[in-house]
């Protein structure tokens, strides 16, 4: 049986070029949805999976990532006197007392493989951890994406990535995998292609942002060459581990939003907002009046 996954790997020095001009101060993942950032979902997950330990992947110029879960203690006197209490606690658990923040800064943006390798000196070579992506954010209240893939890893022992079924036609968008059954119920991977034609894609399994991996990736990526795009690419490394280690894919149950997108990201926002009690009704009535006006 293998161990737990104390270690997350949350790669978010990038850019944020879609969310232009919103991003030209404020890092893509600090946007909310409703009334939390992308990062703050993100977190949360990883926590409800067990990790203790959230290694933040930033830039330079993306330390407010860390200020948002830093304790702020002004604005907590603030609502503590004011009489917010609700508002006070909620501040204050959004990192619990048990978990530890740490950082990795990418001086380059060189691709999602070296974002990960950033973080090499946080993570033991003999240690499984996790990797997210913020803008993949899966919805399913009954088990968050990483504890799937969690689960997965501690029934195997092995490597695991998170997947989805797309339309053919989007293969070129995502990395695909190659799969078998297996007597137990698990899909070990046969092979992986990184951004493939649609003729050429071996299977309609994307990727998502969800992997649990072997520290001994990280030997692998720094001899990765560039791929795909001209970056160091997380699936080429993988391939190469794949030589010595089983990796397994887990189908993702919930929803996937890609808040890379503004399209995801608004989704993601009407969706989370109808799960609120106090703002669903409203919203319903907005959006049916809305839709009575396209007729």
């Amino acid at each position: 049986m293998a161990q737990g996954v104390r270690k997350a790997v949350f790669p978010v020095a990038g850019l944020g070029t879609r969310f232009l001009p919103a991003t030209k101060a404020v890092p893509k993942e600090l946007l909310p949805v409703v009334d939390r950032p992308l990062i703050q979902y993100a977190v949360e997950e990883a926590i409800e999976a067990g990790a203790d330990t959230l290694i933040f992947v930033v830039s330079p110029g993306k330390q407010s990532i860390l200020d948002h879960f830093r304790p702020d203690a002004t604005l907590e006197e603030v609502l503590g006197k004011g009489g917010k209490h609700d508002l006070l606690e909620r501040v204050q658990a959004i990192l619990p007392a048990h978990v530890t923040a740490q950082v990795a800064i990418q001086e380059q943006a060189l691709g999602l493989g070296h974002a990960v390798r950033c973080a090499r000196q946080l993570v033991s070579r003999d240690e499984y951890f996790a990797v997210i992506l913020p803008d993949d954010m899966v919805r399913n209240p009954g088990c968050g994406a990483l504890e799937q893939l969690v689960d997965v890893h501690q029934a195997t022992g092995a490597n695991v990535i998170g997947v989805e079924r797309i339309a053919p036609q989007l293969s070129a968008s995502y990395g695909i995998a190659e799969i078998e059954e297996t007597g137990d119920g698990h899909q070990r991977v046969l092979s992986l292609v990184e951004k493939p034609a649609p003729e050429d894609a071996p299977s309609d399994l994307g990727i998502v942002g969800r992997y649990v991996l072997s520290g001994e990736i990280f030997d692998i990526l720094g001899g990765t060459g560039e791929g795909a795009g001209g970056e160091i690419q997380l699936t080429d490394g993988i391939v190469k581990l794949m030589e010595t280690q089983e990796v397994y894919a887990h189908v993702l149950q919930g929803t996937r939003y890609d808040c890379g997108s503004r399209l995801g990201m608004i989704k993601a926002n009407i969706d989370y907002a109808l799960d609120q009690e106090r703002l669903r009704p409203e919203l319903l009535t907005h959006l049916r009046q809305i839709l009575d006006g396209a007729d």
